[in-house]
């Protein structure tokens, strides 16, 4: 019998304040809140671990985590969500807690990821830091030409960050497509996994096709040369968000 009980927890948290999921020194992020607030209310260490990174500025409306609680009497922890939300700030929300199987791993076990890139065309203050204005509207059946494309090729190196040391930049992308919105257009995502900075690369590559500054066909070219670049500068933070991410157990 394990001595620990393992917990997913499914969170959502805006971006805005924060460093990006992952603890980094000199500066806060959605993880180091998280730890502290499970060590206060659980009276000792936690550490947890997540399904992934997300940059600075970027949001999740899903997000999962793992951690591990051992008790003396071998007792589970009784799920408190209130308590803990009650330890976090207004910008980080518990949504669930789930006892699960020892084994099982909030990163690893992931088997499909999905993002979402917002972007709106008027000035908008309740928008702003949410959703990237642009000036003119791009071309939406281009980008969407040059999207199906990226969906045929594997290998996305050309829309990495360098120096990450991912083992290979492959990633199985079963969805990309841009839809109208009522104030905008959004960029929706999914594929087994992503590469640091994989998602705004993507779309500053496409836009750049929407305005018109290279040909759909053009981003065979750019990913084929493997060669971040080639491609696009990334888009502002603010627009990204982690929409879903799925588990064969959950």
């Amino acid at each position: 019998m394990a001595e620990y009980q393992r917990y997913f927890i499914e969170l959502a948290y805006d971006g805005t304040k924060y460093h990006g999921w992952q603890i980094q020194p000199n500066a806060v992020t959605v993880q180091e809140l998280l730890n502290k607030a499970l060590s206060t209310l659980l009276r000792q260490p936690i550490e947890t671990t997540g399904c992934g990174r997300t940059d600075t500025g970027v949001h999740a409306t899903e997000y999962f985590v793992h951690f591990d609680h051992s008790s003396m009497d071998h007792r589970p922890w009784t799920m408190d969500k209130k308590g803990l939300n009650a330890l976090l700030p207004h910008d980080i929300a518990i949504k669930r807690i789930i006892p699960v199987e020892p084994e099982a791993h909030a990163r690893f076990d992931a088997t499909l990821r999905s993002y979402e890139y917002h972007i709106h065309f008027q000035k908008d203050p309740f928008r702003h830091g949410y959703s990237w204005l642009l000036r003119d509207t791009p071309d939406l059946e281009l980008m969407n030409r040059a999207a199906a494309i990226i969906m045929e090729y594997s290998d996305f190196s050309c829309f990495s960050k360098s120096n990450t040391q991912v083992k290979t930049n492959n990633c199985k992308i079963v969805n990309a497509a841009w839809e109208p919105t009522e104030k905008g257009i959004v960029f929706k995502i999914s594929a087994d996994r992503f590469l640091r900075n994989m998602v705004r690369a993507i779309v500053g590559t496409l836009i750049m096709v929407g305005r018109g500054e290279i040909p759909p066909e053009a981003v065979r070219d750019i990913i084929e040369s493997k060669n971040r670049s080639n491609a696009g500068t990334s888009v502002p933070a603010c627009g990204l968000y982690l929409t879903e991410v799925k588990y064969l157990y959950l």
